[in-house]
């Protein structure tokens, strides 16, 4: 995270009622997601021989256990329009540690992550497992990025990234940053592929902060996971699934990411207004 905000993350109190609720769901999470990751590792040992950069199984392992998780940690998924059938990828805004679960229930899809995170205890090694695409945000490395989404397309991956670079307090789109949709214009790549863009909004349960999920600036993950999980009511996100923008529609990157980026504004916006 690099977005430092225009205000301080919001202090939640956790009430000493809560941390027995707290200790249940993390013994019910903690297993889950071990139990998860040794399947999919055990699955791969026969995926990788017989299929390679493809998965036909996997995928549907890492939904089911992104669906339960989020029944345990206590937020619920409402999702309107579809996630497209054509090839290319998913471009959303990025709000918190929970948009990687939220996603994943909606959609088998394989995440776009800067190079760091392979290194995180814990968080890097289920992205390994789940198949995420590890990159430096560099221009200079941009033909590497070609040759490794045109891989991973060509084996019929659907690739999700956040094009603001940066999660945020939940409450606002940042700018789309272009440098990644320059991939997706490689000649191997420009004429069959589509953009989809996906609005993420979060709504915290009643008489809560709204930034209750947002993770951004210096927030402890640990410390945020907890104050999630101790909430008596059960908070919401939306997922927006709007219309695919075609790639050879658009001249460049540059129009491409202002395309995408005001569908997202849109529904995020539309989400918030609608929310009671």
């Amino acid at each position: 995270m690099t977005w430092g905000g225009d205000i301080d993350p919001p202090r939640v109190a956790i009430v000493p009622s809560r941390w027995p609720v707290i200790g249940v769901r993390l013994c019910l999470l903690v297993p889950l997601l071990c139990t998860g990751l040794a399947v999919m590792l055990v699955l791969r040992l026969i995926e990788r021989p017989l299929f390679g950069l493809r998965r036909p199984v996997t995928p549907f392992v890492t939904q089911g256990v992104c669906r339960l998780a989020l029944m345990i940690i206590g937020v619920r998924v409402k999702v309107r329009g579809r996630p497209m059938t054509k090839p290319g990828a998913i471009v959303a805004n990025h709000a918190s540690w929970l948009d990687i679960f939220v996603l994943n229930a909606a959609d088998r899809v394989y995440f776009v992550s800067k190079a760091e995170v392979a290194a995180w205890p814990g968080i890097g090694w289920l992205a390994r497992a789940t198949g995420t695409v590890f990159i430096r945000r560099d221009r200079r490395d941009s033909a590497l990025h070609k040759l490794l989404f045109e891989a991973r397309l060509r084996a019929g991956h659907r690739l999700l990234f956040f094009p603001e670079g940066t999660s945020s307090d939940s409450l606002r789109v940042l700018p789309f940053k272009s440098t990644l949709f320059e991939a997706f214009f490689a000649p191997a790549l420009r004429e069959f592929l589509y953009i989809q863009p996906v609005s993420v909004a979060y709504h915290p349960p009643q008489g809560q902060d709204r930034r209750l999920y947002g993770w951004w600036g210096n927030m402890n993950f640990g410390a945020h996971l907890l104050v999630v999980m101790a909430q008596a009511r059960r908070g919401q996100v939306d997922l927006v699934f709007h219309p695919a923008l075609e790639v050879a529609a658009f001249p460049d990157r540059k129009q491409l990411a202002i395309a995408a980026q005001t569908a997202v504004q849109q529904g995020f916006d539309a989400a918030h207004a609608a929310a009671p």
